[in-house]
Order: C-alpha cells, then structure tokens, then sequence
C-alpha cells in the first residue's frame, strides 16, 4: 500500500538524506517526494513511500522521530493517480467528456491530493452547503458545515475533518475534498486544487462558447 508520509526538517545540507534513510531502514520504499515550504531554516516535505500492507506505522513514526530535528505531521494512506502527469490527464479527460466536467473531476482529486474523498457541494442556507456529487467515499446529498463562503481555502470541521474548497467558474458550486487522520491541507495543495479548478473551468468553459 501507499502511505503519505509528511515531516517538518531541518532546512540544512544532509537532513533529506538522512530522512530518507530512515524511511528505507524502516522499511519504506520512497516513491515521491515533494517541498510544500521552506523558511526560517525549517523546510516541510510530503514523502510518497510504499508500505508493506496490514503493516503499522508505528516503527516508521519512531524512526522519523528519533531523527534529530524532524517532526512528524502525519502519516496516512494514500493511492497512486493515473499516469506520470496526473493533473494533465484529469484536465484531458474533462476536455474529452465536457458534459460530465467537473463529476470526473471530482471523481480524479482525491488520488492527486491524498484525500478520502471529493465532490461538488452548492450552498444550501447561510450556514452549511450540500454535496451533489460525491466520489468514492463521500456521500451525496450530505450537508457540510463550514464550507461557505465558497472561496478557496482549507478549514478543519468540527468532527476533525480536514477540508480544502475552491469554487468553480459559476460560483456557486464548489470542488470539495475531505480526509480524516491526516494534517491539514497545506496552502500548497490548495493552490493545486485552485489550479485544477481553473484549468477545468477554462476547458468548459472553451467547449460551451463553441458550441
């Protein structure tokens, strides 16, 4: 299985390697990696490893944590999106079957965020908003608290789910993902939502005019 493995490190030469090490030593195979921030000597990295099943993670968390300097945010699983570039192909399927956009959009983000679920919510009262379509794992007529105002943004619900929202080109519907056991969603996977959301818009929105 995949695990996202997210760890706060000294910014200096020598502590990547050295967290890569330990995620090998532990039994992790690293299958990706990538810098969410760096600043103030301080850098916070997402490791995509993969795990041997039915294994805890307990070892793992104990290897990192005994790195100097490096802090655990969090370790949940994850699955692996289709293909080498994954955002271009979600954006070529929605070009390809424009008329179900945004459903096969919703459908493709959590693999790309690490997420359990997503969907299309519309607002539904001052208060809460309404999921109209829900990917695997999520559920469709489901009032979500807290999502509006629609603008992007991540927030943690009062039952400790983690959300990220971004609204689409009409404004009054909305990409939502959602996980559990896992950090918050870091500006940077906002910013990849938001830039999703805007390719998406630009393809519909390019088919509808020529049409």
């Amino acid at each position: 299985m995949l695990l996202r493995v997210r760890v706060r490190l000294p910014d200096r030469p020598g502590s990547l390697g050295r967290v890569a090490r330990t995620l090998g030593a532990a039994g992790a195979d690293v299958v990706q990696m990538a810098v969410l921030e760096r600043g103030n000597g301080r850098a916070m990295d997402d490791f995509t490893v993969a795990w041997p099943s039915g294994a805890g993670v307990d070892r793992l968390a104990e290897g990192l944590g005994s790195v100097p300097g490096v802090e655990v945010a969090g370790i949940w699983p994850t699955a692996e999106p289709q293909g080498g570039c994954p955002d271009a192909a979600v954006i070529g399927q929605v070009a390809a079957v424009p008329e179900r956009g945004a459903r096969i959009l919703a459908d493709a983000v959590p693999a790309i965020l690490s997420a359990d679920w997503a969907g299309l919510a519309e607002p539904a009262g001052e208060d809460a908003a309404v999921v109209v379509h829900a990917s695997v794992g999520g559920r469709a007529g489901a009032a979500v608290a807290g999502l509006l105002p629609l603008r992007p943004r991540a927030f943690t619900a009062p039952d400790g789910t983690e959300f990220a929202v971004c609204p689409l080109a009409k404004g009054s519907v909305a990409l939502v993902v959602a996980r559990t056991g896992a950090p918050p969603f870091h500006r940077t996977e906002v910013s990849r939502l938001e830039q999703l959301a805007g390719a998406a818009d630009a393809v519909l929105l390019g088919d509808r005019s020529s049409g």
